[in-house]
């Protein structure tokens, strides 16, 4: 059992490193599995002013203190790639493209999302040098300069008109005809009406030059064929996103696009499985937002971890029948079931087990066995066989069937 992981996170990007600081923290066995640059896309970001307590930073520099920080508390980072995932059981085994097998009691996921590339001559040689896809990382860094931004929908357009808080001019290059947006209409009617904004129709970006960073970009008119050159300082790009979840089809709960579904806790539809970060359904997706998720999915992976443990300990490996009473501290009637409860066994020798569980801070438990409210009483015979005592007669009922039964 000593080679089974507690934790393994899957992506170091932000979220991932967050959840490898905590996991290690805990003093839980935790690995990251990064098959790219430790970071993620936040690595490619030039400079980062938007993080709070840094007033200026590089994402290569915020994501090497973050994977320093995963590291001192002895988390493991190992350069490699998913290929295969078995979520079944309460051991998870994934299996990666270097043929190395990883099995863990819990998994987080946290690969991040990449943005639909254009796959142009020069895009992936300045990235992060004049080619962005996050307004809200990089708009800062074009104050009083030229930017094109290329794609026309909800994203694009409301980037768009972020970026010209900084920019002095902004050329949306759309490749439909002239006044069709994909994005709302509230947002192109503002679009429309700001000065600094220009649109180019019927064209599309075939290629973004420059030499250290970049200067221009070449653009093709789709009914003409007429090319043109176009000077700019940086290209932002907005086609899509597209969430990195493929080996997970079928294994885990997701929306139409890709993203895991998860709750406040992180937790997907799969126990012991966790999403955070930018792979998940949510609002924002910023590297502050990340960490707080690698934070939250580590510290409810923690306490899953501990209420397996808890479980097995003293649930399976009882040599006595258990009475396992749900309850709250907010909700007094459990609180003086719970007095009654102690009395009650010792009335019958101490013949059962009582173990109390804290619906306020434990749920994997009282989800297995399908217990909503509190005070809630199970008398258990087995793992799977039990009786459910819930009503406000539930203490004589369970006297009476004590008494029967011992």
């Amino acid at each position: 059992m000593s080679n089974i992981y507690d934790i393994v996170i899957i992506g170091g990007g932000p979220a991932g490193l967050s959840a490898g600081i905590y996991g290690g923290r805990a003093k839980l066995k935790t690995a990251i599995l990064e098959k790219g640059t430790v970071g993620g896309m936040a690595a490619t970001t030039r400079e980062m002013v938007n993080y709070p307590g840094f007033k200026t930073s590089t994402g290569p520099e915020l994501t090497k203190a973050m994977a320093d920080h995963a590291r001192e508390f002895g988390t493991e980072i190992n350069k490699d790639e998913v290929k295969d995932i078995d979520l079944n059981g309460e051991i998870k085994v994934i299996k990666t493209k270097k043929g190395k097998e990883y099995q863990t009691r819990a998994i987080i996921i946290a690969v991040g999302s990449q943005p639909r590339l254009l796959n142009i001559p020069g895009e992936k040689e300045f990235r992060g040098d004049g080619v962005s896809y996050c307004a809200t990382c990089d708009a800062e860094c074009y104050e009083g300069l030229h930017v094109v931004v290329v794609g026309n929908g909800d994203a694009a357009i409301e980037e768009a008109m972020f970026i010209t808080k900084y920019a002095s001019k902004v050329t949306i290059i759309v490749i439909h005809d002239e006044g069709t947006l994909d994005c709302n209409k509230l947002s192109a009617e503002k679009a429309f009406k700001n000065d600094k904004i220009e649109f180019i129709w019927k064209s599309v970006v075939t290629e973004i030059k420059g030499e250290n960073a970049v200067t221009g970009v070449t653009i093709k008119n789709l009914k003409t064929g007429i090319i043109q050159e176009l000077q700019t300082d940086g290209v932002f790009i907005y086609v899509g996103m597209v969430p990195e979840t493929g080996f997970l089809k079928g294994k885990v709960e997701m929306d139409e696009r890709g993203y895991l579904s998860c709750n406040g806790l992180m937790e997907t539809s799969v126990s012991g499985v966790y999403a955070a970060g930018d792979v998940r359904t949510k609002y924002l997706r910023q590297v502050s937002t990340a960490v707080g998720d690698g934070a939250t999915a580590a510290v409810a992976a923690e306490r899953y971890i501990a209420e397996q443990e808890s479980f097995r300990n003293y649930v399976l490996n009882s040599d006595k029948p258990i009475l396992m009473a749900f309850w709250d501290p907010v909700v007094q009637e459990s609180l003086d079931l719970l007095s009654v409860l102690e009395k009650t066994v010792a009335d019958h020798g101490d013949a059962v087990n009582l173990i109390k569980i804290d619906m306020s801070r434990t749920k994997m438990i009282a989800q297995k066995y399908n217990v909503s409210k509190v005070p809630t009483v199970l008398y258990l015979q087995g793992k799977d066989e039990f009786t459910v005592f819930d009503d406000e007669n539930c203490i004589a009922k369970l006297d009476a069937f004590l008494k029967r039964n011992i």
